[in-house]
């Protein structure tokens, strides 16, 4: 049988996230709105195959296919079997991004040895408990309270929900602070990010986003969104702010956190990309689980040859070689 698999749009959905949101897995790349949000540059497409998700896209420049773990209930060994013919049919043994030990564990199962392993610590998710981030209760986050609370008393402000109106000032925000921070090295990762929040923003409630600004003197000078990735994770993808207001990144953190509905008892605030200030940023928030992620391929089997080809090629010019 074969996939047959089609690009992710904004109709599928609810389709989509009838798989991910009962699941357990937690790590980022499971929220519908990255999904959505990025295909334009990894060219994303879903299939649905004996009650699984399927989860394909393009790196390397779009010249590699690349799969996400699949998610469903039935018999993962076969569907493994699908995405491993898909692949090997566009030139490429089986890759597997994004994988979870949860994920590897279930791989095992049905595939005992037939996986490697790489992980990828560059895009280890961070995951906090909800409640420390909203709170900030405890003496491991008073340098965090403290930059809150002299931003509450540095500025008259007011938390608001990301509404159509509100669209246009942040967006006006995330163009003074691209213009701040954009660099030669990293123009094209902030251009591809700015593209993905741009689409993000123009389509938030099709998405099944959540986002909240700051308001200070009738502008945003912060602001954060994201979305679901499962019934009790709640992945930010999304947070600016206007660093000379001091405080205004801790405070969009406090203040988001805060207003997320609290079904949601963990969040995900992604990776660090190996870059030495986010990481350092992540850490000091105190992760509950950095969520490690690997790369994965499949081994390929080669069959053993029969008697008669063995036979066949004994003495032949290739063994010697």
């Amino acid at each position: 049988m074969k996939l047959v698999f089609k690009p992710i749009t904004l109709n599928d959905k609810e389709r989509i996230t009838s798989f991910t949101m009962p699941g357990e897995y937690r790590n980022c790349d499971f929220s519908f709105a990255n999904m959505c949000s990025w295909r334009f540059l990894y060219d994303s497409e879903f299939a649905i195959m004996d009650g699984f998700l399927l989860i394909r896209f393009r790196i390397e420049e779009k010249k590699r296919l690349a799969y996400m773990m699949p998610i469903g209930k039935g018999n993962l060994k076969a569907v493994i079997d699908l995405l491993e013919e898909d692949a090997l049919e566009n030139g490429h043994p089986l890759l597997l991004l994004g994988i979870t030990q949860d994920a590897q564990k279930e791989l095992e199962k049905v595939s005992p040895g037939d996986f490697v392993y790489i992980p990828e610590r560059d895009y280890s998710d961070y995951i906090y408990m909800r409640e420390d981030l909203a709170t900030l209760v405890g003496k491991k986050y008073q340098a965090k309270r403290n930059h809150v609370n002299k931003f509450k008393k540095s500025y008259t402000y007011k938390y608001m929900p990301i509404t159509p109106e509100l669209v246009p000032f942040c967006l006006e925000l995330e163009r003074k602070w691209y213009k701040a921070n954009r660099t030669e090295e990293d123009v094209e990762e902030l251009t591809d990010e700015r593209r993905s929040l741009t689409y993000a923003l123009h389509h938030f409630d099709e998405l099944g986003l959540i986002g909240g600004g700051i308001c200070v003197d009738e502008q945003i000078v912060a602001f954060s969104f994201g979305a679901p990735v499962n019934h009790n994770t709640f992945a930010v993808h999304i947070e600016k702010a206007d660093v000379h207001y001091e405080g205004a990144y801790a405070a969009i953190n406090q203040e988001f956190a805060s207003h997320l509905p609290e079904k949601y008892i963990y969040i995900n605030r992604e990776e660090d990309l190996g870059i030495p200030g986010l990481r350092q940023a992540k850490l000091s928030y105190h992760p509950v689980e950095i969520l490690e992620k690997s790369t994965t391929v499949k081994k390929i089997h080669r069959k053993e040859p029969n008697s008669d080809q063995k036979r066949a090629n004994h003495g032949s010019l290739a063994d010697m070689l």
